[in-house]
This record gives C-alpha cells, structure tokens and sequence, in this order.
C-alpha cells in the first residue's frame, strides 16, 4: 500500500470518528463511512479494497481473540436460561425467517443461510455502550439483551466453520463439514488439555522478566501462532483466535493482555470496516433502494416485534420484551464479518451482498434515536406496562409517605451504601433508589430503606418525596443520568441541595451550571489521602498535615466552611453552635428581585452570601453589583436568626 494511499486513509478515518464522536455515533459507523467515500465506487481516492483486505483481516482475528477473552463458563452458567432458552430461540428464529424469506425470492439454501446467520446477529459494542450509558445493564431487558448477545457471539463460532465449505457440491459438502467438525473437536481437546497446561507457566514466565515489549510479542506470538495452526488444520484464522482468546482467559494475566491487545484490535477492526464500505457499490445501492428498504424493515420493526414476541413467550413482562427487541433491533459487527466470508468463498452474489451490507448500516445508525425514544414507545405499546409503573410508584410513595426531611440517594452501590450507613448513624433518615433488582432485592429483605426505581424520571422522584426532602445525592458517576436528574429537581425544587458524583474534574462545571451544589471527584479525593499520607511520612506534623488539606478542600469545595443542618443539632459538651447554611429560593415578587447585592447590607446582620445558583450557569459566590433575578438559589452562612432576618430583607424587604 503506498504511503499516500495510507496518509489519506488515516486522515479521512480520523476527521470522521471525530465528527461521529461529537455526535455520539459509534466509531465503527465512521469508519464505514470512510471506506463509502473514498473508495473505488465513490471518489476513487483509493483505487481498490485489496490494498487493505488483506491487512485489515487481522482485525477480525483480534476481535475473536477478544471475544474468547470475555467467554466465561461461570458467566455462561449463572445466565443460562436467558442464554440458551431466549437466545437460542432468537438466533434459530431469527436465521429461519430470513433464511426462508431467501429461498423464497429464488436463492439457493447456502444463501438462506448465510443471509439467515447474519441477519441474526446484533451489535454487542454498541448495544452494550448504549445500556451502560442509560444506566439499564442490570435492569431485567439489560440481563435479557446481554443473554441473547452472548448466545449471537457463540453462534459466530459454527458460522465460521460452516460457511467456507458451503460452496462444495453436495456430498463433498458433507465430507467437509463432518472433517471440519472432527477437526475442530480434536484441537478443543487438544488446545484445552495441553495448551491450558502449559499457557500459565509459559506466561508466568514471561511475566517474570518484567519487559512490557516482551510481554506484548509473546502475546501476538501465540494469538496469531494459535490463529495459524487452526488455519493449517483447515479451519480459519478467526476460530484459532477465539481459542487463543478462551486459553488466555484461564489465565490471571486475562485483564492485561485485554489492555495490550486493544489498540491493535480497534485499528486492525477499523480498517476492516474501511474495507466493507469500500465495496459498497453506490449505483447499484441506487437500483435496489428497494430491496434495501425491505431488508430495513425486516431489521428494525420485524427483527424487535420477533424478538419481543420470543421474550413475551418465555414468561417476560410486556415491557421488558419490548425494551428487549427495541435494543437488539439491529445488525452488528459479526454481520459483516459474516457476510466478507459468504462473498469471499462465492456463497453471495454481489448485489444481494451490497444490499445487506447497507441495511445492516443504515439499522445501526437508526438504534441510538429508536433506544431513545423507547421509554415513549413502551408506555404506547403496551397497556399493563403503566399499571406495572403505576405499581411501583405506589410502592415507593407508601415508603416515603412518612418521611420529611429525609436525604434521597440516587444509586445504592458501594458508594450509595457507605454514605447509607454514616446517615444511619447520624439518625438522618434517608430513602435509596437503585436500578439493579437484585441488589434492591437483597438490600430490602435486610432491612435497607431501597426500592428498584429510576431517579431520572420525574415521576419517580416525586414519588420517592423530592418536595419533603432535605438533600438529594447522585452516589454513581455517571454524567448523562446526573444532568437529568439535576434538570428534574431545578424544575420541581431549585432550592433543594444535590450533591453529585463524578469520578474527575472534566464535567465538574457542567454539573455545576447544571445547578449541583456540590460536586465530588473521586481523583480529587484520593489525590488529597495519597499527599496526607505521604506529608506523614515525610515527618510533616498532623496538625500541619490537616491544616494543608483543609485549606485545598476549602479552596475547592466552595461550602466546606459550613453545613446544612436540620432541626436539631447535635453539640459536644461545651461546644457553640456553629454558622449555618441556608438554601434561600427568590420567588417572584421577592423584594431582591432586579436589584444588586450591594443593595442589601447582609454583613450587618452577619450573613455572608457563599454562593448563587442560576440555570446555565456554575456556582459561584457573587459580586456586590451583581443583579439578582427570579428562580435565583441563594446560599447564605450564618447563625439561625441573622439567617431569618436576612431571608425577610431578602424577600419582603423588612
């Protein structure tokens, strides 16, 4: 491949994932685009795929190797129900149709079934991404999803077997498809027995050498050695990976190898995605528009309505099935590679293979808006799904009907259950909402004040008693869900406190403009114990030591200096009470609305302003001639009657 061809290549792949990027499109997608552009049927920037193909093969054998690092019998086991039972049921049900649906329209069966497997597949990258940032991973259509797409990843395996012998004539088929099935079963049991045997000390001692560009070659070693001894036998290179891949799990260094193994797999697997878009053919896309759009629909609404069917069939709610279809509506990544073997050993023509290749792009560029709006299209499809909402809001309403002035906490993690019991044992009741049942499950037969709810929805919030609450607190890290949440309590209650967490200092002001008190960074935090410990070490004294990281915590937390308190406070013998904070909301018609600070002499009544919250704009302590508005969030420090006396100047100007 000449240098020129490369340069264009990287430059028009990085241009593109970063406008994809930006607007939270998958980087897969890009790439595609890339290779519709500037190949031989576009611009013609690069003349022909073969350039690439054979380069970007590779990128497949990587992402089987990584596929085998994430197999798991344990995980298998624990999910085996939805595994074999809703997933099998998807993936048989799903090749049938299409695969019949082929036959029908006059292909031959090795068609139908080439054309069936691919269909069946949906994309664990981008299914798996959207859920985690939707928070619904562990939310039963999340579990269901994940089921189904473990069962896709294990069908690739005799999908990959199957189809370079497709092609032969009918008993030599046969021939190869039972050597084929001999084969593979002679070098499980010889790579499982054997190779397990000698792949721990083999990496243990490489390990010990403490070399990273070592460690590194040894892994590309017996990945692709694997990947070459499988294709010798008359396999393929991507089965003699997925192998590899299920040795190296076996093994402690599983997580490593998964960290060194990625930059190669993601370029590897972006420049195969070049490649399909480069044979993309635009005039004939443009003759069979069609037959495009059928095969769209067949995608999208027939591939979720079959799978919601197959998930209502085996006992799920009618909510949860649809949940389940709308996210694996798709088709994914082992599509194409599906579909680059069937057209590589003949087994599709070229302008059905153009076809499914473009329907399989345009179904994953539709799934982020189709997962968006699925909440919507839920509560229109199915009728039992608001009695059940109807349910579990009454639920948390019971909980939380004699509750007042109780902390509500967003995610009962780890986090969430640490900051549970210090408020148990300052006696500050408190009320969780977690979207994991089996933690919910678990927490609430134990006593835990925790319901299963999603804290970024309104409804849900109102019922968990946001206008009797003292505090909200966002315990996950988990930006997106954050927003909303902060969204919802400044429309319902903007002078209610909500802490939020994060794990760095990147969205912090965001957040912040979002309308959050305060935000805690977990980097932040443990950069201050790791300095605390080492100044003591260091001999520093541990008066010095409290001193410093009190005044960086002052500095970086704007309300460190005092605290919200309730009722009653509790003293020290012999202690003063301490200054106050005080959340004030300007209502319309509030005397301070449309004046300035300045205006109003607070240090006379020993009130200082901490901070001012607005929509759209980070905290911040204001200046003198700053001009006060309706819907403003005052937080003022002092003693509880300067505070009383500052609130009536403020709001009715006596």
């Amino acid at each position: 491949m000449h240098l020129s061809s490369l340069l264009l290549l990287l430059a028009a792949a990085v241009v593109t994932v970063v406008l994809c990027r930006t607007v939270k499109l998958p980087a897969m997608l890009g790439y595609l685009l890339v290779g519709m552009l500037i190949g031989p049927h576009a611009l013609g920037l690069i003349a022909s795929g073969d350039e690439v193909t054979h380069l970007a093969e590779f990128g497949v054998v990587f992402l089987m190797f990584t596929l085998g690092l994430e197999f798991s019998l344990a995980k298998l086991n624990a999910m085996r129900r939805v595994v074999f039972g809703l997933g099998a049921a998807q993936v048989v049900t799903t090749a049938a149709l299409a695969g019949g649906a082929a036959m029908l329209a006059g292909y031959s069966w090795q068609v139908g079934l080439a054309l069936g497997g691919a269909m069946a597949m949906s994309s664990t990258a981008m299914v798996s991404k959207l859920l985690s940032e939707r928070n619904e991973l562990n939310a039963p259509h999340g579990q269901n999803a994940i089921g189904i797409l473990l069962f896709q990843d294990l069908a690739v395996v005799p999908m990959l077997i199957m189809l370079p012998v497709l092609g032969r004539p009918g008993e030599e088929m046969l021939w190869a498809l039972g050597l084929a099935a001999l084969k593979i079963v002679f070098v499980l049991v010889l790579l499982l027995n054997v190779g397990q045997k000698l792949m721990r000390p083999w990496f243990n001692l490489v390990a010990k050498q403490h070399s990273s560009e070592l460690f590194m070659l040894n892994l590309l070693m017996v990945t692709l050695g694997i990947a070459w001894l499988t294709e010798m036998a008359g396999l393929s290179l991507a089965l003699g990976a997925f192998l590899a891949g299920m040795l190296i799990a076996e093994t402690e260094y599983r997580y490593q190898v998964e960290d060194d193994i990625r930059p190669f797999r993601d370029l590897l697997l972006g420049l195969f995605f070049v490649t399909v878009g480069m044979n993309l053919n635009f005039g004939t896309l443009a003759q069979q528009w069609w037959l495009v759009l059928l095969l769209l629909v067949f995608l999208l609404p027939g591939k979720i309505l079959l799978i919601a069917a197959l998930a209502r069939a085996l006992g799920h709610t009618p909510g949860n099935s649809l949940r389940t279809g709308f996210a694996l509506g798709q088709g994914g990544e082992f599509a194409f590679v599906l579909l680059a073997l069937a057209a590589l050993y003949g087994l599709m023509p070229a302008e059905l293979h153009q076809v499914l290749i473009a329907s399989v792009v345009l179904s994953m560029l539709a799934t982020p808006f189709v997962l968006q709006h699925s909440d919507k299209l839920v509560l229109r499809l199915a009728a039992s799904e608001w009695m059940s909402m109807a349910a579990n809001l009454h639920q948390i309403a019971v909980r939380t009907m004699q509750s007042q002035g109780h902390v509500v906490v967003c995610g009962y993690g780890r986090s969430g259950q640490s900051l549970a019991r210090l408020l148990n044992q300052e006696e500050i009741p408190f009320f969780a909402l977690d979207l994991d049942p089996e933690k919910v499950r678990e927490a609430a037969a134990a006593g835990e004040s925790v319901v299963f709810g999603d804290a970024a929805k309104r409804e849900v919030l109102m019922a968990a008693g946001l206008m009797r609450a003292r505090a909200l607190i966002v315990t996950y890290a988990d930006t997106h869900s954050a927003l909303r949440i902060l969204e919802l309590v400044h429309q319902i209650r903007p002078e209610l406190p909500v802490i939020v967490r994060t794990y760095d200092d990147s969205d912090i002001d965001k957040l912040k403009a979002a309308g959050a008190a305060e935000v805690v960074a977990e980097i932040m935090e443990g950069s201050l114990m790791l300095a605390s410990h080492t100044l003591m070490m260091l001999g520093v004294p541990l008066n010095r030591v409290l001193k410093r990281i009190r005044a960086v915590r002052e500095d970086r937390y704007q309300m460190f200096r005092g605290f919200f308190r309730g009722t009653v406070e509790d003293l020290e013998d012999g202690e003063r009470p301490l200054p106050r904070l005080h959340t004030l909301l300007l209502v319309g018609g509030a005397n301070a609305v449309g004046k300035t600070l300045g205006e109003f002499d607070l240090a006379a009544l020993h009130v200082e302003v901490k901070s001012l919250r607005r929509k759209n704009m980070p905290p911040a302590q204001p200046s003198p001639d700053f001009e006060l508005a309706e819907g403003d969030v005052l937080v003022l420090l002092g003693d509880p009657e300067s505070l009383a006396a500052a609130e009536m100047l403020l709001q009715q100007g006596h």
